[in-house]
């Protein structure tokens, strides 16, 4: 190969290059002013156009038809992942409609803990507080026909979440933690929806292991007699309070949920009990107890007949 062929070719290949660089620069790169550290909100529901547009408008893309067409022929004609985009610094159309496509939002997730025993009403408020455009009334609206079910623990949410899918991340999380107990709730005699009532119950009303346990026995022993289970803490679900200590006019007040009027379990959970309050249902401690009160020693009494529960109020909650 001479001089004059290789220079030749070396033309050729720079050319080829230069138009490449060009037909970056016209097509793929973002334009000249992109914000950086701008978020960008796709609506939910928003078509593939309507995105296009506004990325444009907002300068984080310069073609849109171009993006539209990659969407397009990637499988994604029609929706992409709804959320919020942060673009941190300008990204080239093929790097956006990826993102686009696979819901790479680039925001941390949302962290939200919600402890053992907290009733739907007060996890809205940490929804709210964590998602302000999600309302405590609308995950309260989504969240409470699974009263019970929602399973406390420590969730790291997308951007892009909403009530019904919070919701069905924490069921979720529930079937999974439940399912190793299957085999003995199946032998325990009792429905899931009873174990999970109970230790709803148990959860308000003891708080170590041992004494939950001995909280169970008593529940269920006192459901086996027929007797009222008497449990003081139905009445702040009642009355949609965090804590409630019930007057005695509250022991009259007509409600499903009134444990004093209504014998057997009330109809549903009153919280969303962990799983020790779940295993002190399934299984509980055997004693020949019937009755049971937190001292102002900040211990657990229990006895055996009304007369000595009497004996227990008159010593310890003085």
């Amino acid at each position: 190969m001479n001089f004059f062929t290789s220079h030749k070719e070396w033309c050729y290949s720079f050319i080829i290059a230069v138009l490449l660089v060009v037909g970056y620069s016209l097509t793929l790169a973002p334009p000249s002013d992109f914000p950086s550290r701008s978020i960008a909100v796709v609506a939910r529901g928003a078509v593939v156009s309507e995105v296009a547009t506004e990325l444009a408008d907002a300068r984080i893309i310069a073609h849109p038809t171009l993006l539209r067409f990659v969407l397009r022929v990637s499988g994604q004609s029609a929706r992409v992942q709804a959320g919020a985009y942060l673009f941190n610094t300008p990204e080239n159309l093929l790097t956006v409609a990826w993102r686009l496509a696979t819901g790479d939002f680039g925001l941390p997730p949302v962290r939200i803990t919600f402890p053992e025993g907290e009733t739907a009403r007060e996890m809205s408020v940490r929804v709210n507080d964590a998602f302000p455009d999600i309302s405590a009334s609308d995950f309260l609206s989504a969240a409470q026909p699974y009263e019970g079910y929602l399973f406390p623990d420590t969730y790291l949410f997308l951007p892009s979440a909403n009530a019904a899918s919070i919701v069905a991340i924490m069921r979720e999380n529930f079937n999974e933690k439940i399912q190793p107990l299957s085999g003995a709730i199946a032998e325990s005699g009792h429905s899931l929806s009873d174990l999970v009532t109970m230790a709803s119950l148990i959860e308000k009303e003891a708080r170590s292991t041992a004494a939950r346990r001995m909280v169970s026995g008593i529940l269920w022993n006192r459901l086996a007699r027929n007797m009222p289970l008497q449990v003081d803490a139905v009445f702040g679900y009642i009355h949609g309070r965090d804590t409630y200590s019930p007057s005695y006019a509250d022991l009259k007040v007509d409600s499903p949920y009134n444990t004093y009027t209504h014998r057997g379990l009330p109809p549903g959970p009153i919280s969303n009990p962990g799983m020790d309050s779940i295993s002190a249902a399934l299984y509980p401690t055997k004693t020949d107890y019937l009755y049971y009160l937190t001292g102002t020693d900040g211990l657990m009494h229990y006895a055996t007949t009304y007369a000595g529960h009497q004996a227990n109020q008159r010593k310890y909650l003085r």
